[in-house]
């Protein structure tokens, strides 16, 4: 029993060491990459310390269960003992006839020799639902990875989006700082020959300054956002990391009814499943226990040998004349515990309410959870649709101002309004769509659909 803790707690450090040593990859040190979604989740399912701890437990738990399997099997040990024994008699003797004996030296050598094994035949059930309940414990250990794995999934999709929006707001600011360039410089040339006051000038300039100062931040918040993504993944500080932006993003436009998701979720979440789980092995808890009020009844057989010197008769004889065999029965049956049995029986009743009432509000907190997402998208789709439509006519104001101030019909001040509305329609509209984005991947996310773009 010793022996195989210590091959576990081996094998435990050396796997604990194989995730360290690989929880970033040197191969990515110093390199350029570039990953899509995809690529992000896989990586990070392979390399996140939590989910590597967990599978570590995993592993342990199968060796607790192959452990328990093995109760069944009897058990064989074996002894040898050599002893030897040297006696001086120092006094001088004298025999019948007046002569004097010398004293001398006895030596003597002897040796037991034995081998035995013991098997339980029967305890109550104590072994096979010790087996059951390790098994179920094996298969909780395997939820837990997946649970972790879905975890890290959504963190990774969402800083992930997070770039995606950074990128395109980087897209949108850098169009309006090269427009707004050409305003001034437009504007410049009709101050210099007069046309224009200086103030309207000014004005340009300083939204000009805006518009770059806008640009600045949005590059800083990707490089924000790209950081946290690259520390989520766990990757080399000395990599050159950036994501891959996909073609084209079309936000989906039906909805799965939520009754039909919560179920889904219901039956087929990780952390459901591993709730049920713990039920069904606290139950096995309660028949262990039982067993404590039944008798067991063990098996053992021995054989063993032994020879002294001096006898008279060689050793291999010896061996052969002092062969004993013994098989023997034992059967305990337990008359008066002082309450211990009784109150491990109560303890494991009270684990089975309690692993109840866990799965209860693994369930409860499940569907809330799927609610929200599902609220969450009703109200990212009304929200991308009211921006869309608040972008178009901004859009369409800021083009006329545009035309205007060309041919200079329209004043700065007039221009700087639509300019401005037009703006925060672009951000509003960039925002939501990203939200109904996301609000939508993770909904169906909890109907079993993989997340991609």
């Amino acid at each position: 029993m010793l022996l195989k803790r210590k091959i576990i707690v081996l094998v435990i450090l050396l796997l604990t060491g194989f995730c360290r040593l690989y929880a970033q990859d040197s191969t990515l040190i110093g390199k350029t990459i570039n990953w899509d979604l995809v690529k992000c989740i896989d990586y990070a399912k392979k390399n996140n310390i939590q989910i590597n701890s967990l599978r570590l437990s995993q592993l342990t738990s199968q060796q607790q269960y192959l452990l328990a399997k093995a109760a069944r099997l009897p058990n064989l040990s074996g002894s040898a003992s050599q002893n030897f024994e040297h006696a001086n008699n120092n006094t001088n003797s004298v025999d019948a006839n007046g002569n004097v004996i010398a004293s001398r030296s006895d030596f003597t050598a002897s040796g037991s020799y034995s081998i035995g094994s013991n098997v339980t035949l029967y305890n109550g059930g104590l072994i096979n639902n010790t087996i059951l309940q390790a098994n179920l414990s094996v298969q909780s250990a395997n939820l837990n990875v997946i649970q972790q794995e879905n975890d890290i999934t959504l963190q990774i999709t969402q800083a992930y989006l997070a770039i995606l929006l950074d990128k395109e707001n980087i897209i949108y600011d850098t169009d309006l700082v090269n427009t707004s360039a050409a305003q001034v410089k437009l504007e410049q040339q009709r101050y210099d020959v007069g046309s224009v006051a200086r103030y309207a000038l000014i004005q340009l300039q300083a939204q000009h300054s805006t518009d770059q100062f806008t640009l600045v931040n949005a590059q800083n918040t990707q490089r924000n956002d790209i950081l946290t993504l690259k520390q989520l993944l766990l990757l080399p500080s000395d990599a050159n990391f950036d994501i891959t932006k996909p073609d084209t993003i079309v936000p989906v436009d039906t909805i799965a009814a939520f009754h039909t998701v919560e179920q889904i979720a219901l039956k087929n979440r990780p952390e459901v499943k591993n709730g049920e789980l713990g039920v069904n092995i606290a139950q096995y808890g309660v028949d262990i226990a039982r067993a404590g009020y039944k008798p067991t009844l063990t098996a053992g057989a021995s054989l063993n040998t032994g020879w002294v010197s001096g006898n008279g008769t060689v050793f291999p004889g010896q061996i052969n004349n002092n062969f004993n065999q013994q098989l023997g029965f034992t059967l305990t049956v337990p008359i008066f515990t002082k309450r211990v049995v009784t109150t491990q029986v109560e303890e494991a009743k009270i684990n089975v309410d309690q692993a109840n009432l866990n799965l209860k509000n693994t369930k409860i907190t499940l569907s809330q959870t799927v609610e929200r997402a599902f609220i969450n998208v009703q109200n990212a789709k009304s929200q991308y649709a009211a921006a869309l439509e608040q972008l178009k006519y901004s859009k369409e104001g800021y083009r006329i101002a545009t035309e205007q101030l060309k041919v200079g019909v329209a004043n700065t001040v007039d221009f700087l309004l639509q300019k401005n509305l037009f703006v925060q329609a672009q951000q509003a509209f960039i925002q939501a769509k990203y939200n109904e984005l996301l609000t939508m991947k993770i909904y169906d996310f909890y109907r079993g659909i993989p997340i991609k773009l």
